[in-house]
């Protein structure tokens, strides 16, 4: 029941990385890559987090 929450804020955070990566897109490629990252924003958050510390 708990997993509501998460979902929701993984989904807004896909959706603002995604508009975010397909408006400084130049290209196709860039776009399609800018997706990509959009899927995988949190695990790239975590990654730059515990290399902080």
């Amino acid at each position: 029941m708990g997993n509501g929450t998460s979902s929701a804020v993984y989904g807004l955070g896909f959706i603002g990385a995604l508009i975010y990566y397909v408006q400084t897109a130049g290209s196709l490629l860039a776009i399609l890559i800018g997706f990509l990252k959009a899927l995988v924003w949190p695990a790239i958050i975590i990654y730059k987090l515990l290399g902080f510390l």
